[in-house]
């Protein structure tokens, strides 16, 4: 707040902004009603706008409305034009139209003073906003419920900002028969998390490969399952373990042993003191 208290837009036409747009909202649902003649019940009026600044500073921008939760009309940035989502939709596409200035206002809106105001956010937020975390990726498998075929499961998190290039390849091709891939989402600490699966038949895992470009890595990533190999260093690991674990154990029966019968006559003559 102290920081938005000197800037251009001060706070009385900020508290004057939402009781406009209840007010313009009102009018624009007993407007709809008519419309779309419906006396009475519960509607629902949705407006949605916003600016992009893309990581490359490319510009992008969207405006769309909707009526009772099914689209209504959105505005076409590029061509200045409304796309209206049903017959009575064209009511207003018409309308707005016939006045020009309206599209043109908002992409002015949409493509200035909108990016101007995020790049102050950013800059204010820019120690949390434009940090860079990069992913922890790794692939795995898992039975299928089609016979002679696996999934290959390939898990990027903790990553941000949101923005993630991640795909299957097979040898060195983008690969998308059979696969699938979750949206990217959100995970308490912050960042993000995205998962890709891939069907494949086990002979033939070692030619996929999961790719993943982020800006917080220096370079894209190729990661294959490693699973055989990793499980066979654990176990030759283990095996090791246990055989150093046993030859320390006969070691130290056999050092008990010989300070046992070292020992054997003291240790007598103590027992037979103490009665």
């Amino acid at each position: 707040m102290e920081l938005h208290a000197d800037g251009p837009w001060p706070w009385d036409r900020r508290s004057r902004a939402p009781w406009s747009a209840e007010q313009v909202s009102l009018a624009n649902l007993a407007t709809l009603q008519k419309y779309y003649s419906q006396s009475g019940g519960l509607h629902t009026l949705q407006w949605m706008f916003g600016c992009e600044l893309r990581s490359d500073g490319s510009k992008g921008g969207y405006m769309q409305f909707g009526y009772d939760g099914r689209d209504f009309l959105s505005l076409d940035k590029e061509h200045l034009r409304w796309t209206a989502a049903d017959a009575t939709a064209q009511l207003t596409k018409r309308k707005w139209e016939a006045e020009p200035a309206i599209a043109q206002g908002w992409k002015a809106y949409l493509e200035g003073e909108c990016v101007e105001w995020l790049r102050r956010y950013l800059e204010y937020g820019k120690e949390t906003l434009q940090r860079t975390e990069p992913p922890e990726v790794k692939v795995t498998h898992q039975k299928s419920s089609t016979e002679n075929v696996e999934t290959l499961v390939c898990q990027a998190h903790g990553f941000y900002p949101k923005e993630i290039e991640a795909a299957w390849t097979r040898d060195g091709e983008n690969w998308e028969h059979g696969t699938f891939c979750n949206r990217v989402a959100p995970i308490p600490d912050g960042t993000y998390y995205i998962s890709l699966y891939t069907d494949v038949e086990p002979e033939e895992r070692g030619r996929y490969r999961c790719r993943v470009a982020h800006a917080g890595l220096s370079q894209p990533l190729a990661l294959a399952w490693e699973g055989p190999a990793g499980n066979m260093w654990i176990i030759l690991g283990a095996v090791t373990g246990a055989l150093v674990l046993l030859l320390l154990v006969f070691a130290g029966i056999v050092m008990k042993k010989r300070r046992t019968s070292n020992s054997h006559t003291q240790q007598s003559r103590e027992y037979h003191l103490s009665l």
